[in-house]
């Protein structure tokens, strides 16, 4: 179990894709978007995002406050998420408790 600040509640369960930067970044309908840090050039990706994990900042950072306004969940201030989540893997966000947990594979997996 990953913790941080909770940035912005909710709970999703999904696959998660490292980003480590913007440009030419694809994320899938859903998955949760994992990054050091976002700034605006990362605010198209949030378009699709079913969740996100950053490794710095607080509650007031960029990322924070654009997941609330989409209203995905958040967590912020994980550190080390980008090298301890894999892209591909399941993993459960806790937005309001400031928690990211590994996830059960889907069935059929």
């Amino acid at each position: 179990m990953l913790t941080g600040s909770p940035a912005s509640a909710g709970t999703v369960t999904a696959a998660a894709r490292v980003i480590l930067e913007p440009r030419g970044a694809r994320l899938e309908p859903g998955e949760i978007l994992v990054a050091p840090s976002t700034d605006p050039g990362w605010t198209p990706l949030f378009l699709t995002a079913g969740g996100l994990v950053m490794e710095m900042g607080g509650p007031n950072s960029h990322g924070a406050v654009v997941a609330r306004e989409y209203g995905i969940p958040a967590v912020v201030g994980v550190p080390d998420a980008t090298s301890r989540i894999v892209t591909g893997q399941n993993i459960t966000v806790d937005g309001a408790a400031g928690t990211v947990a590994p996830a059960a594979e889907p069935p059929g997996a």
